[in-house]
């Protein structure tokens, strides 16, 4: 039954984060107007917004001017809600399930948005790292290596502390990291290489997930990029100067971080010996 309500819930706020996509890039209200069609301006009937079920009951179109209607919306409610019991199995009802919840949702919204319009709303990569640094001091954040370095100094912050300095470390791992190599590629090459919501998308991941899970989500993103643009570039002259969105790949590497990056680190620890 708690699968049943998660699910539910899931799909309830992939709605939300709908509207969320189609309006903040454009920096537009999320509360008014109502929802409504796009093309003829109608608003939406109640029984016309239920996630999923009214999509397949109008047949993917509008009901008063038949306009066709982005098949991307079904495909965030089942992702959000798909997302949301997988947090819920990892986690269960637990402080920690709220924290990652939380973070799924930002970073299916930033997927998407980058997927669609290439733009990371600073307005929700804020509010992210704001939510990180809270959850912080609740749920405690990996503070390697930071905290290897502190115990070398004979420093011995508390727990929650060592948790802040985790989240600390994880936003200048990700973020710093990233402002850097954009940085050094724009005087290398006069051309911007990563866009400025690359780095607050990283920054915000580094908040939530500490130095390791954050790193390793550069790994795989950029090994998800790679398996996905290298083909294509080489394949088709379409997609030569194509704008990847890069942020889309990263969270989808964040997403996955969130759920299984903990246990892949243990095993490359035991593997390599260092634990």
């Amino acid at each position: 039954m708690a699968y049943v309500i998660v699910g539910l819930f899931g799909l309830a706020f992939g709605s939300f984060l709908n509207v969320c996509i189609a309006r903040l890039p454009r920096h537009e209200s999320i509360v008014s107007p109502g929802s409504h069609c796009p093309r003829c301006a109608h608003p939406i009937r109640w029984y016309d917004n239920v996630p999923l079920l009214s999509y397949a009951l109008l047949g993917g179109r509008c009901r008063d001017c038949r306009a066709r209607i982005s098949p991307v919306y079904p495909i965030v409610e089942l992702v959000t809600a798909g997302v949301l019991l997988a947090d819920f199995y990892e986690y269960s009802l637990s402080p920690a399930f709220v924290k990652w919840a939380f973070f799924s949702l930002l970073i299916i919204l930033l997927i998407f948005t980058d997927l669609l319009e290439r733009r990371i709303p600073h307005a929700v990569t804020g509010l992210g790292i704001a939510s990180g640094l809270a959850f912080s001091f609740v749920v405690p954040v990996d503070n390697r290596p930071a905290g290897w370095l502190l115990a070398h100094w004979g420093v011995f912050p508390g727990a929650t502390m060592n948790s802040v300095i985790g989240a600390a470390a994880g936003a200048l791992a990700g973020g710093g990291l990233f402002y850097v190599v954009g940085e050094v590629f724009y005087r290398l090459r006069h051309v911007e290489g990563l866009g400025f919501g690359d780095v607050m998308l990283m920054l915000m991941a580094g908040v939530f997930m500490g130095a390791p899970m954050t790193l390793l989500t550069i790994m795989l993103g950029s090994f998800l990029g790679t398996l996905i643009a290298a083909p294509l570039h080489l394949a088709t002259t379409r997609f030569r100067n194509y704008a990847w969105p890069f942020g889309t790949f990263l969270g989808v590497a964040a997403i996955f971080s969130s759920l299984g990056g903990q246990a892949l680190i243990a095993a490359y620890l035991r593997w390599s010996g260092i634990s």
